[in-house]
């Protein structure tokens, strides 16, 4: 278990390094804006075309597994909508909270670390949690966001969601690296250098920008964001391991994999979301900050329950 703890741990000093700097005024809030595009769209998208121009395209993509994450996730998804409701919210701020509650920050801290803590392989398995979550869950909640609004209907949602998908550097990037390995194109050497280069930026910068944005967040409507953090980092993984190996019997490398996906603390993108609709912002962002915090002891159990089982 410590030396779990000690291979996670200097993911998080960099995500500490980001909060000090920031949190000091000596990177201030512009600073961490840049750091963050540069990462991603250049840094991480990188990185992933490098990664998926790699894969072999005819063994990546796995029913059982698509279906174990679809159903782990897409249970938790239920029973956060299920409280939000309960507790009389309007159904967009209970979408986004359900959103967050299963929503990882698997492109900025999961595709860097996991890779490194549980080997190459689990880059396709990585990729896959990645792009359900940036599809899939995301479509899900601008369509009931829209839908919720006096006026407009689901399908007002439709343009501004394909030009989201579209426009976003991460599902592009491993779209076209897809679609190089499966046409099974040679990587000239100056360009395999130059996206190993670029794409080698994408953990520093990453982690460092995590702990940056962190630094600039204040702790307000700590209950539901408590609430959140315990559903992300504790009933997420759990549901998605009932699933992948107890219901879909997914292989236990890949079932490890999509755990440790699951296990990662409330995604940065999600506050974009809440900011963009103007719903649920500050419970968003406190959910962000307390589950990036608690996920310093979490997400190395996870892990070493993985690697030990």
């Amino acid at each position: 278990m410590l030396e779990i703890f000690l291979k996670t741990l200097p993911f998080f000093m960099l995500i500490g390094t980001g909060w000090a700097a920031a949190h000091s005024r000596f990177f201030p809030p512009e600073a961490t804006q840049w750091l963050t595009k540069f990462v991603f769209y250049f840094a991480l998208s990188a990185m992933l075309f490098r990664f998926a121009a790699t894969l072999d395209v005819r063994r990546l993509f796995d029913p059982q597994f698509c279906l174990a994450y679809l159903c782990g996730t897409g249970a938790i998804w239920v029973v956060a909508m299920a409280v939000a409701r309960w507790r009389q919210l309007p159904l967009g701020e209970a979408a986004m909270e359900a959103h967050t509650a299963i929503t990882g920050n698997t492109g900025f801290l999961g595709v860097p670390m996991l890779v490194v803590l549980l080997g190459q392989a689990a880059i396709g398995p990585v990729m896959m949690v990645l792009t359900i979550d940036l599809v899939i869950f995301s479509a899900l909640l601008t369509l009931l966001v829209t839908a919720s609004r006096q006026g407009r209907g689901a399908f007002a949602a439709l343009g501004p969601l394909i030009m989201g998908i579209v426009g976003n550097p991460m599902i592009v990037s491993m779209v076209a690296g897809l679609a190089w390995a499966a046409f099974r194109l040679p990587m000239p050497a100056p360009a395999a250098e130059f996206l190993q280069l670029l794409g080698a930026a994408a953990t520093p910068g990453a982690l460092f920008a995590i702990g940056a944005s962190l630094a600039g967040r204040s702790a307000q409507r700590m209950a539901p964001a408590l609430w959140i953090s315990v559903v992300k980092l504790v009933l997420h993984p759990l549901a998605v391991g009932i699933t992948a190996l107890m219901i879909f019997d997914v292989h236990p490398y890949a079932a490890g994999v999509m755990i440790a996906a699951a296990s990662l603390p409330v995604a940065g993108n999600v506050y974009i979301l809440a900011q963009h609709f103007g719903v649920a912002v500050q419970r968003v962002s406190t959910a962000i900050l307390v589950s990036t915090a608690a996920s310093i002891a979490s997400v190395p159990v996870v892990i070493h329950w993985i690697t030990t089982r």
